[in-house]
């Protein structure tokens, strides 16, 4: 099974949005199956087969979730960082300014769906191939 340390060196590539989708390939194919990115802290729980789960530590000091998700915004600062204009911090620092808590990547449906702070599924994308 996969490790946080395997995970960690194929993130080492993502320089932005842009890096995503060969990002997603590298862990899939190491087995992860989906995952959850929590903003509040930067930690994220990665799924496996056979319930195998691994979790990465707190990425940096705790944030606070706006209570109102602002959608137009979100997606235009989603898409922004997409084409590479931000890089990971400015898009967390995003998220939480703008009523993210978390995302969820699904492998078998190369899907990313992001989540308000009241669990309500509030974007959902196809990540490319």
């Amino acid at each position: 099974m996969f490790t946080i340390e395997e995970i960690k060196a194929a993130h080492s590539k993502v320089k932005s949005g842009v890096d995503f989708p060969s990002y997603i390939r590298e862990i899939k194919n190491l087995g992860v199956t989906f995952y959850e990115t929590y903003v509040t802290d930067g930690h994220t729980d990665y799924y496996g087969a056979s319930s195998y789960k691994a979790s990465s530590l707190a990425r940096y000091e705790p944030l606070v979730i706006k209570d109102k998700y602002e959608a137009e915004e979100f997606k235009a600062a989603l898409k922004a960082h997409q084409n590479g204009k931000t890089d990971y911090p400015t898009f967390i620092s995003m998220c939480s300014k703008l009523g993210i808590e978390k995302w969820v990547v699904c492998m078998d449906k190369m899907k990313c769906t992001y989540f308000d702070k009241n669990g309500k599924e509030v974007l959902i994308e196809e990540i490319p191939n």
